[in-house]
């Protein structure tokens, strides 16, 4: 996806266009080498200079993606990939465990999911962080502290009993669009031969993108 084609996607989703409605720590690099309620300006400039063939600096943005086992993080991690991050951006994959977790599951994992995006589009830089600690915590924490321009989340389908109350993931969920100082996605794949994603913001929920 060309970086147009990914800025009107921002501009839409933080709310400043119209959209249809649809229903220890470790680190790792592949490749070389706040939004919130900040002005859309800078992701905006960060969008019109990627991919400028008239030279000059190019900046680049940073997209934080949350990370885990389940198949709702993998589809938000390769929607950010394909809708978000252009050439020359950093994509950041943040695997967070509990501090009493010893398995070296969370860094093998971490390593093939930073390998598959690398594979998936080499143009991308790709940073994989495995950090100890509770879950909302780290993630702000690490949106302020690595400047992070986007976050995206997976989101699972409401829970029988959303009327009543919510489950911990969508708390969580909430939370960070809520309180993240960047412009923060939550992303869910549709099932049911629909196609496409339903993704939420702070301004906006469940807004269908058919692509």
């Amino acid at each position: 996806m060309n970086g147009g084609v990914a800025g009107s996607i921002m501009r839409q989703l933080s709310g400043k266009e119209e959209w249809g409605y649809g229903g220890g720590r470790g680190s790792r690099r592949w490749g070389r080498g706040g939004y919130g309620d900040r002005s859309l300006k800078h992701l905006e400039g960060v969008h019109r200079h990627i991919g400028d063939a008239g030279g000059g600096m190019v900046l680049k943005k940073r997209v934080m993606v949350v990370v885990d086992h389940t198949t709702r993080a993998k589809h938000a991690m390769m929607w950010a990939l394909t809708h978000v991050a252009n050439k020359g951006d950093v994509l950041t994959l943040l695997h967070i465990v509990s501090p009493h977790n010893d398995s070296h599951s969370p860094p093998l994992l971490a390593d093939s999911l930073g390998a598959l995006c690398k594979a998936c589009k080499p143009e991308v830089e790709v940073e994989a962080l495995v950090i100890q600690g509770p879950k909302l915590a780290t993630v702000l924490s690490q949106v302020k502290k690595l400047e992070a321009s986007v976050l995206v989340l997976g989101q699972g389908k409401p829970s029988a009993f959303c009327c009543l109350f919510a489950s911990s993931q969508e708390d969580f969920v909430e939370q960070c669009i809520n309180r993240a100082d960047c412009l923060t996605l939550a992303v869910r794949k549709q099932s049911g031969g629909l196609g496409g994603y339903l993704v939420s913001t702070r301004w906006q929920k469940n807004f269908w993108l058919l692509a």
